[in-house]
This record gives C-alpha cells, sequence and structure tokens, in this order.
C-alpha cells in the first residue's frame, strides 16, 4: 500500500507545487512508481507534469465529489513512473459542494483507497489554504511536507500550519506525522535566508530535513515548458537537491 503524503503550507509562493512535481519525478525517477494529485484549483501540478487540462475527461474533482473511481481519471506522464490525478477549475467549487456530503472529511481518503496499493508513494498537492481541501488531503495522508520559504513571516505561518496539523490529528487522522519540514527559495548569501534557518533548526530540530532547496532560475523556467526540473535541467542544483530530498525520504521510510 503506497504512503500518502501532503504537500501543505497555507501561504502560497512557497514552493510547495514546485516540490511537489519535482519530489514526484525525482521519486520516480528512483524507480517508485509515484501519483501525483493535484488538489490545486488552479491546477498548477498537473500542467507542470505536461498534462493539458483542457484536455481532461475527468480529474480528481469527479473523484472527490461525484464519488466517481479515481482510478478512471488518473492520466500517465511522460516521465519515468509518474502519473497524475489531475485537478481542473471546478475543483474551486469543491468546499461549496463537499458541505452536504457525509463525512466530507474523507471524501479524498475514499477516493484514494481505489488506486493507493498501485503506487509506492502518493504525493497531495494542496491548495494555498487550511479549508476543507486541506482537511480532506491530511486526513488521507499518511504524513505531510511542510514547504517553508525563507522569509520574515515564515514561522509565524509554520505555528499556524502546526496548529492546524494537531487539529487535524486529533480530529480525524491520529496516524498523521509530519514528514518534515523543508527550507526552500533558500539563497545562502543573504543573512535572512541563514536566520531563518538557524530559528527553524532551534524550534524543529527533528522535523527539519537536511535537503534545502536553492533559489534558481531553472526552478523558476520548469513549469512553464511542463517539464518536472529533473527532466528540464538535470544537472541544475534544484534538480539535485530534489534528487537528494527524495534519497532522505526514502531513507528515513526503510
Amino acid at each position: 500500500m503506497g504512503k500518502i503524503i501532503s504537500l501543505a503550507n497555507q501561504k502560497g509562493g512557497v514552493g510547495k507545487t514546485t516540490t511537489a512535481v519535482s519530489l514526484a519525478a525525482a521519486m520516480g525517477d528512483l524507480n517508485k512508481k509515484v501519483l501525483l494529485v493535484d488538489l490545486d484549483p488552479q491546477g498548477n501540478a498537473t500542467s507542470g507534469v505536461g498534462i493539458d487540462k483542457r484536455q481532461l475527461n475527468g480529474s480528481v474533482y469527479d473523484a472527490l465529489v461525484k464519488g466517481e473511481n479515481s482510478k478512471n481519471f488518473v492520466k500517465k506522464t511522460a516521465y519515468k513512473n509518474l502519473a497524475v490525478l489531475p485537478s481542473h477549475i471546478n475543483l474551486a467549487a469543491a468546499e461549496l459542494e463537499l458541505i452536504d456530503i457525509q463525512k466530507r472529511e474523507y471524501a479524498l481518503k475514499r477516493s484514494l483507497s481505489h488506486i493507493q496499493d498501485y503506487f509506492d508513494y502518493i504525493f497531495i498537492d494542496c491548495p494555498p489554504s487550511l479549508g476543507l481541501l486541506t482537511t480532506n488531503a491530511l486526513s488521507a495522508s499518511d504524513s505531510v511536507i511542510v514547504p517553508l520559504q525563507c522569509e520574515y513571516y515564515a514561522l509565524e505561518g509554520l505555528t499556524q500550519l502546526i496548529n492546524t496539523i494537531r487539529l487535524i490529528k486529533r480530529r480525524y487522522n491520529k496516524y498523521l506525522a509530519i514528514e518534515g519540514i523543508l527550507l526552500t527559495m533558500y539563497d545562502k548569501r543573504l543573512r535572512l535566508c541563514q536566520q531563518v534557518l538557524r530559528e527553524v533548526k532551534k524550534y524543529f530540530p527533528k522535523q527539519l530535513f537536511k535537503t534545502v532547496i536553492p533559489r534558481t532560475v531553472k526552478l523558476s523556467e520548469a513549469p512553464s515548458f511542463g517539464e518536472p526540473i529533473i527532466y528540464y535541467e538535470k544537472n541544475s542544483k534544484g534538480a539535485k537537491s530534489y534528487v537528494e530530498l527524495a534519497e532522505e525520504i526514502l531513507i528515513k521510510n526503510k
């Protein structure tokens, strides 16, 4: 049964989708069967692996809200061992539509139960909010990765997210764990980045990944070509960092 890992942060622009796409592709390249679940209505993870959202015959919305078999909407990508359960703009209304569904917090868990056995890892790209979609993702997950941008308000947002994770654990998913906190957009030349790194190490020493994701132009370019960074520029610092992250997670989960 595949391990389900959500990538969550209520702040936008922290490298969450880039991490979801890049980590999923890196894990696939390391011979693990991987599913990327795009739970963000913007659908950036879907386009980030080269899937045309205009050509879809169904999406995670149909599995989540309509209760259809998610297996029908999984798409193979051009990348090794990587499939995607794509998103659609319809997902923007899902939180309202889920209100009348019984045990609505477990809708995604029910959907993924149809396909979990086919994969080694399932990565869920959550929307940049702490609403019902993110609650669904965390309720379905074994663990959560928290991408954290090296900026002034990072720790303030992190505290709020940790409290939400504890609440989900208490109410909906007692097995939910923090896979790790991942520092993104790190520039060692900037004093602020070094300060954020020291603070996270101080308060969350056990949860912080050893791998740090650098701020690079190539990482910013890759999504516009619909390619994960390890295929867009395999020898770049960003690609190497995500491979290191994948290897770190595999070692941790042995």
